[in-house]
C-alpha cells in the first residue's frame, strides 16, 4: 500500500541580496492515511515554509511530491484546483486568518460556493453541519471574527478546512495564540476529527508537550534540514541528535524532586544563506568534531529512527 504523501528530497530557496536563503533543504518523508507527523523546530527552521510547499502556495525550488501515487510536485492550474480539494491548511493566527468583513456562516461557505457542486440550500445545510461538526453553535453563524474569542475563531478555520472534505491538513502552529484550556479543547477536536473522517495532518509546532500528544511520527528541523524523525514515543524515550536532546531537555517538568538536566546550546547560529556543506548545527554542537564539517548522511539505526549526525552511534 503506498502513502497518502511522499516528499523527496524537497527544496525551497529564496533569492536575497547576500544570496540564497536555504529555507527547506532536501527533506524526505511519507505520511500515511489517518497518521499524523509532526514538524518541531525552532522559529527559522523552515517548518512552515515546509507546510505551504507541500501545498503549492508557495512553489519549490526542486524534489518532488506524490499525492496518492500522483506527481504533483509542479501541477497545471486545473491539477492545483483539484489538488485544493484534498489538501487543505488551518492557520496559525486564527484572527488574521479570517477576513473580518465576512461572517461565521460566509466564511465557512466561501469554500462550497467556489466548489460550485451544491445548491444554495445544500451550501446553507452543510455549513450548519461543519458548524455543529467543530462545536460552534448555530447562534453564531451570523457573528463576525471580533465578536468571538480564539478557541471560537480557530474553529472555524477548522470548519472551513474541513468545508471540501480533504485528505491532508496542514496544522501550522493552530493553539500556538490560544489559552492552555482552549488548547486542549482543540486538539481534542482535531484528534476526533481525524479519527471520524480518516484524515492524515502534518502538525507544525514547537511545542514538544503538544506534539507528542497528538503526532505518530515527529520530525525534528534544523535550518532547513531533517535532522532526526521517529515514532514519537521512540523519539522522546531515545533522542540521538544533539540538537533534539537539547530541545526536549528545555520541557519543564513539572515536580520539584525530579529535576532534567538542561543543554544549554553555546554558539552562533549558522547562516541559512548560502550555507556550507556541513553539519548546521556543528557550531552549537557539544559533540562537534572534525568529521561534522562533511555533509551529514541520514542512516536508521533502529528501525523506523533516523537520524542525520555522524556522531549519533557515540552520544
Amino acid at each position: 500500500m503506498s502513502s497518502l504523501l511522499e516528499v523527496k528530497n524537497l527544496k525551497k530557496y529564496f533569492k536575497n541580496k547576500a544570496g540564497m536563503l536555504h529555507a527547506v533543504d532536501g527533506i524526505d518523508f511519507t505520511l500515511d492515511e489517518g497518521k499524523t507527523l509532526g514538524v518541531v523546530g525552532e522559529s527559522g527552521c523552515g517548518k512552515t515554509t515546509l507546510g505551504r510547499v507541500i501545498l503549492h502556495l508557495i512553489d519549490i525550488t526542486d524534489g518532488q511530491i506524490f499525492f496518492e501515487g500522483r506527481d504533483i510536485s509542479h501541477p497545471t492550474k486545473k491539477e492545483l484546483n483539484a489538488i485544493r480539494d484534498d489538501m487543505q491548511i488551518i492557520f496559525q493566527d486564527p484572527y488574521s486568518s479570517l477576513n473580518p468583513r465576512m461572517s461565521v456562516s460566509e466564511t465557512i461557505m466561501e469554500p462550497l460556493i467556489l466548489s460550485r457542486e451544491l445548491t444554495k440550500t445544500e451550501m446553507i445545510q452543510e455549513t450548519r453541519r461543519l458548524m455543529d461538526t467543530v462545536g460552534l453553535a448555530e447562534r453564531f453563524e451570523n457573528s463576525y471574527p471580533h465578536e468571538l474569542d480564539g478557541g471560537r475563531r480557530q474553529r472555524i478555520g477548522v470548519a472551513r478546512a474541513l468545508a471540501l472534505k480533504p485528505k491532508f491538513i496542514v496544522c501550522d502552529e493552530p493553539v500556538s495564540a490560544l489559552d492552555v484550556s482552549i488548547q486542549a479543547q482543540i486538539i481534542n477536536l482535531m484528534l476526533d476529527l481525524q479519527e471520524e473522517y480518516g484524515l492524515a495532518y502534518m502538525f507544525v509546532t514547537h511545542d514538544l508537550s503538544v506534539v507528542k500528544y497528538i503526532s505518530d511520527d515527529i520530525m525534528v528541523m534544523y535550518l532547513g534540514h531533517m535532522v532526526e524523525k521517529a515514532p514519537a514515543d521512540e523519539l522522546f524515550l531515545n533522542p540521538m541528535h544533539p540538537y533534539t536532546q537539547a530541545l526536549l531537555s528545555a520541557i519543564p517538568v513539572p515536580s520539584i524532586h525530579n529535576r532534567r538536566e538542561r543543554i544549554i546550546m553555546q554558539g552562533e547560529i549558522t547562516s541559512p544563506i548560502n550555507p556550507k556543506p556541513g553539519c548546521r548545527f556543528m557550531d552549537r554542537c557539544r559533540y562537534v568534531s572534525p568529521e561534522c564539517s562533511e555533509p551529514q548522511v541520514i542512516t536508521e539505526p533502529s528501525p523506523n529512527h533516523f537520524v542525520a549526525c555522524c556522531k549519533s552511534s557515540e552520544i
